[in-house]
């Protein structure tokens, strides 16, 4: 089975592909959500996709593997478990990107960066900038999914199990808005009218 297939499949079969209109966190709108905390919720749906990641960067000589939060948490956790190096991650912290939690960088040190999804890339490119900005060399992005189809650009080289190409909507832009369906922003339950 092709591997991409495999990994949708058990999205939909974890109820993480979900169909109606979205609010995506970067504010777009979409006819489809990828729930990434409901297909990580099993351990060993986690450390599979994890293992898949960590098998795309085993040349790469990666010293640690940093994610966003917190949708990166679970996957950059399992990536560097298979990797066998250390995790870490950024949050925002007054609207910004920023290394907290007592987290020291080398000078030069080797990151992947590991996300959930990519949409347009936004909290991966501001997790790099943080990491830089720290010192660390990041050679590369990872995700699960990759809702643009390769079209994000991170600043870096940028890997993912999964190319989708999921249209997304500007807000005045969307279709579901003009015909008046109330939308959803995952995660929290909120029906915005």
């Amino acid at each position: 089975m092709d591997a991409e297939k495999r990994i949708l499949d058990m999205f939909r079969e974890r109820g993480a592909l979900l169909e109606g209109h979205f609010i995506l966190s970067s504010g777009r709108h979409s006819r489809e959500y990828l729930q990434c905390a409901k297909a990580l919720e099993f351990p060993a749906d986690a450390n599979a996709l994890g293992r898949e990641i960590a098998e795309l960067f085993v040349d790469q000589d990666i010293e640690t593997v940093a994610s966003p939060a917190i949708g990166g948490l679970v996957i950059g956790y399992a990536v560097a478990s298979a990797m066998n190096v250390r995790f870490l991650w950024t949050e925002r912290q007054n609207a910004e990107m920023t290394l907290r939690r007592g987290f020291e960088l080398r000078r030069k040190e080797r990151i992947l960066v590991v996300e959930d999804v990519i949409t347009t890339g936004g909290s991966t490119r501001e997790c790099i900038a943080e990491l830089e900005r720290n010192g660390a060399n990041v050679v590369a992005a990872a995700s699960i999914i990759d809702r643009s189809n390769g079209r994000a650009d991170v600043g870096v080289r940028r890997k993912a199990l999964v190319k989708m190409d999921v249209e997304s909507f500007l807000p005045e832009d969307c279709p579901m808005c003009a015909e008046g369906l109330p939308a959803v922003k995952p995660g929290s339950r909120t029906i915005v009218a």
